[in-house]
């Protein structure tokens, strides 16, 4: 994988632009953040070390879904759609931090649907 460098500041992913690939936090934070229909940017969270973040867009390809903006300056390893398909042939265990992330977040997007809509998902 690649490593790119981000300074303080510099917005890594734009919410809505096309997505290919993810990004594994080397050093630094991001913020992670969505616009609201009311025009009020909406904190999501903040990630560092270790933390992924894009995944979504590495398996679906469809636009980003949030804005990520490096807290400071950061370094990261992108991991491609040629990287991730070459460990899902060869080493799929690898994908397992990926697939624990994504499968993290689903359960905290459904928790808080749940909180909002007052009923429970089975």
């Amino acid at each position: 994988m690649k490593k790119q460098y981000f300074k303080k500041g510099v917005e890594i992913i734009k919410e809505g632009t096309l997505s290919d690939c993810a990004y594994i936090i080397e050093s630094g934070s991001v913020q992670v953040s969505k616009i609201l229909s009311t025009g009020e940017e909406q904190v999501i969270g903040i990630l560092q070390e270790n933390d992924i973040f894009g995944e979504m867009g590495l398996i679906d390809c469809l636009p980003r879904s949030a804005n990520v903006v490096a807290l400071e300056d950061c370094t990261v390893s992108v991991m491609t759609q040629e990287v991730f398909q070459s460990l899902s042939r060869h080493n799929p265990t690898a994908l397992m931090p990926v697939l624990k992330v994504l499968a993290r977040r689903l359960r905290k997007a459904l928790g808080i649907i749940e909180g909002v809509e007052g009923y429970k998902i089975t």
